[in-house]
C-alpha cells in the first residue's frame, strides 16, 4: 500500500518558500525542490538567479520541469491525509484501516505515535487542508514528544504541545520562532486577515474572520520582504529625482534673478531714453513758449507805444480845433483851420492784431513721433529681452549657455576698404584719421566719402565676439555692415541700408543708428566696447567691457555676409585723433 514502508513525513513534502505541501514540484540543478509558482516568483523578483536554500548561483535561468515522481508522492500524501481512515506515524508511515498497531503485548511499538496523539495530528492536518490559504502557517511549534510507557504498561498523559518542525526561510533553514499568542484564544497568531489587515489565530479565522480573505502571516510577511528591496529602490529613485528637481528649481531661481536684473537694466535704459527725450522735448517746449511769449510782449509794447503816440497827436489836434472854433477873427481862423485840417500820416490799424501762436505745434508733433517710436521699441522688447537674457552679461557663467566672450574671433582691418584719410597700423589692429588723403587705389570696395573701414573677416553664420578700445575719443562708430552696402558718396546709415552700429558724438551722446536714431543715455562712459553677433538670430549686441554691462541689442534678419565696421570719425583738429584699437579678448 502507499507509504506502507516509507519514512516520509509532511516536513519532507513542504516547499521551503511557501511552507506548504508541494504544488507541481520542480527541482533546481542543485537538487532542491520547490513549487513551480514559488520558485518562478522568487527568481522574477531576485537580482540573481540562485537557489533559495544553498544559494548556488546559476549563470542563466534554468529550464524547470515538473518532478513527476515527487508530484505523485505528494498527491498520494494529500489524498491519504484527506481520507477518514488514514494516519501517519511519527516517521511518516501510513497505516491501514485507521489502526496504528501501536502496542505489542500491551506495550507501544517503538517508533510509533500513540493513537490519541495521532488522531490529534490528523485532525489538525485535516483542518489545515480545509483552510488552504492558511495551510503553510499551521505548523506545530515546540519539540516533538516521544511517548514513554509506564512500568505498568499504560501511557502517561499527553500534553497538547505544538510540534517543532524545522522551518526553511528564503535564505536557508532556520529554527522555529516564538510566535505571539492571541489575547482572546491564547493560540499562536499564525494567520493574517487581508480584509482587516491584522494577525489572527486559527480559531479567530474559524469564527470572527470566517468569511474574510485569510493567508499565512509568515508567508505574507516573507512575500512582503521580497518586495522591500524593490520598494527601497523605487524610493531611492524617487528621492534622487526630487533632489534633481530641487537643484533644477534652485538653478532656475538663479537664472530668474539674473534675468530680472537684466530686465530692470533694460527697462531703465528704454524708459531712460524715453524720459530723456521727453525732458528734452519739454525743455524745448518751455524754451519755445518763453521765446514766443517774450516776442509777443515786445510786439505788443511796440504796437501800444505807436498807438499811444498817435492818440496823443489826435488829442492835440482835437484840442486845437476846439480852441479855433471859439475865435471870431476869420483871418486867424481860416489860417489855423487850414493848418489843422491837413491830414497827418496815420497808420491803418484795421488788420493789425497780436498773434497767439506760441510755435509749439512742431514740438508736439515731435513728441508724438517719439511716442510712436517708443511703442515700436516696446513691441520689440520681448524678443530683445529673450536674446539679452540668453547672453546675460559678459561675465555670466551658465552651465548650458556659453558666455559671449567664449565666441571671440580674431578680427583684422581690411585696407582695401579703408577711406583714403584713414591710417592703419602694420598689424591691422589700429585705425585713426589723418590730416590728408593718401594715394590709394580707388577700388569699388573702398569708402570714398565716409571715414570708415571694414574688417577682413566676414560672417555668414554662427556667433562671433570682438572688443574695441575707444578710450580718449570724442566721436566713433562701431558695428557691422552688409557686403552689398553702399560705400560710395553720401551714405545713409541705418539697418534698412545694411548698417548696424553704435555711435558716439561730442563725448557724451550715444545712439544706435536707426531712422531716426535711438538715443542711449549711459551713466558710465565705456572705455572698451564689446560686440556680439548671432547671425542666425539676427542679433547685434553691444557691451561695456570694463563695467561688465549690456548697452543695447538690436534684432534683425541677415541675408548676406556681414563684416565688422569701424569709423574713428574725423580727428577734429587733434581733439579726436586717438585710434580705435582691436584688443585681444581676455576670458576671466
Amino acid at each position: 500500500m502507499p507509504f506502507s514502508r516509507s519514512f516520509l513525513s509532511e516536513e519532507q513534502l513542504l516547499c521551503s518558500i511557501c511552507l506548504d505541501v508541494f504544488d507541481n514540484p520542480v527541482s533546481a540543478p542543485c537538487g532542491h525542490s520547490f513549487c513551480m509558482a514559488c520558485i518562478r516568483h522568487y527568481w522574477d523578483t531576485a537580482k540573481h538567479c540562485q537557489c533559495p536554500l544553498c544559494k548556488q548561483t546559476f549563470k542563466r535561468r534554468p529550464d524547470l520541469h515538473i518532478n513527476r515522481t515527487l508530484r505523485e508522492i505528494t498527491e498520494q500524501f494529500k489524498r491519504m491525509m484527506a481520507s477518514p481512515g488514514g494516519g501517519v506515524r511519527a516517521g511518516g508511515e501510513a497505516e491501514e484501516g485507521g489502526r496504528t498497531q501501536e502496542t505489542v503485548d500491551g506495550a507501544q511499538k517503538p517508533g510509533h505515535l500513540p493513537g490519541h496523539l495521532l488522531n490529534e495530528m490528523k485532525q489538525r492536518l485535516s483542518r489545515h487542508k480545509v483552510h488552504s490559504n492558511s495551510q503553510a502557517c499551521h505548523e506545530e511549534r515546540g519539540s516533538e514528544q516521544t511517548p514513554n510507557t509506564n512500568t505498568n504498561g499504560t501511557q502517561p498523559p499527553v500534553i497538547d504541545r505544538p510540534l517543532s518542525l524545522r522551518r526553511y526561510t528564503l535564505s536557508g533553514a532556520a529554527d522555529a520562532m516564538k510566535v505571539p499568542l492571541c489575547p482572546k484564544h491564547h493560540r499562536n497568531l499564525e494567520l493574517f486577515c487581508l480584509s482587516d489587515l491584522e494577525c489572527i489565530c486559527i480559531e479567530c479565522g474559524q469564527t470572527e474572520h470566517q468569511s474574510h480573505d485569510i493567508t499565512c502571516a509568515e508567508k505574507e510577511w516573507r512575500s512582503n520582504k521580497m518586495k522591500i528591496s524593490i520598494t527601497e529602490t523605487e524610493i531611492q529613485e524617487m528621492t534622487r529625482e526630487r533632489m534633481q528637481k530641487v537643484e533644477e528649481i534652485k538653478q532656475s531661481l538663479v537664472d530668474i534673478r539674473k534675468l530680472a536684473e537684466n530686465e530692470v537694466q533694460r527697462s531703465m535704459q528704454l524708459f531712460g531714453v524715453l524720459m530723456s527725450s521727453l525732458e528734452r522735448s519739454q525743455a524745448g517746449l518751455l524754451e519755445v513758449t518763453e521765446i514766443n511769449r517774450r516776442s509777443a510782449e515786445h510786439q505788443a509794447e511796440v504796437m501800444i507805444r505807436e498807438l499811444e503816440q498817435e492818440i496823443t497827436e489826435l488829442k492835440t489836434r482835437s484840442t486845437a480845433l476846439a480852441k479855433l472854433a471859439k475865435t471870431d477873427n476869420f483871418v486867424t481862423g481860416l489860417k489855423g483851420y487850414s493848418d489843422l485840417s491837413t491830414p497827418t500820416s496815420m497808420k491803418d490799424w484795421t488788420g493789425v492784431s497780436l498773434t497767439c501762436d506760441l510755435g509749439t505745434k512742431a514740438i508736439y508733433a515731435s513728441v508724438c513721433l517719439l511716442l510712436e517710436q517708443f511703442k515700436e521699441e516696446l513691441r520689440k522688447l520681448p524678443t530683445v529681452c529673450l536674446s539679452v537674457s540668453a547672453n546675460q552679461s559678459l561675465l555670466t557663467s551658465h552651465p548650458k549657455v556659453k558666455r559671449v566672450q567664449e565666441y571671440a574671433v580674431d578680427v583684422t582691418l581690411d585696407s582695401n576698404t579703408a577711406h583714403p584719410r584713414l591710417i592703419l597700423s602694420e598689424d591691422k589692429k589700429k585705425v585713426w584719421c589723418g590730416e590728408k588723403q593718401q594715394h590709394v587705389p580707388d577700388n569699388r570696395e573702398r569708402f570714398d566719402r565716409v571715414v570708415c573701414v571694414l574688417g577682413r573677416e566676414g560672417f555668414s553664420g554662427g556667433r562671433h565676439y570682438w572688443e574695441v578700445e575707444v578710450d580718449g575719443k570724442t566721436d566713433w562708430d562701431l558695428g557691422v555692415a552688409s557686403h552689398s552696402s553702399n560705400r560710395k558718396g553720401k551714405i545713409t546709415v541705418s539697418p534698412s541700408n545694411g548698417y548696424w552700429f553704435l555711435s558716439l558724438r561730442d563725448r557724451n551722446n550715444y545712439a544706435f543708428r536707426t531712422e531716426p536714431s535711438t538715443a542711449l543715455p549711459l551713466s558710465l562712459k565705456p572705455q572698451k566696447i564689446g560686440l556680439f553677433v548671432d547671425y542666425k538670430k539676427g542679433q547685434v549686441s553691444f557691451y561695456n567691457v570694463d563695467a561688465k554691462m549690456h548697452i543695447y541689442t538690436f534684432m534683425d534678419n541677415f541675408s548676406e555676409t556681414i563684416y565688422p565696421f569701424f569709423s574713428p570719425c574725423t580727428n577734429k583738429t587733434g581733439n579726436n585723433d586717438a585710434p580705435l584699437v582691436i584688443t585681444p579678448v581676455l576670458l576671466d
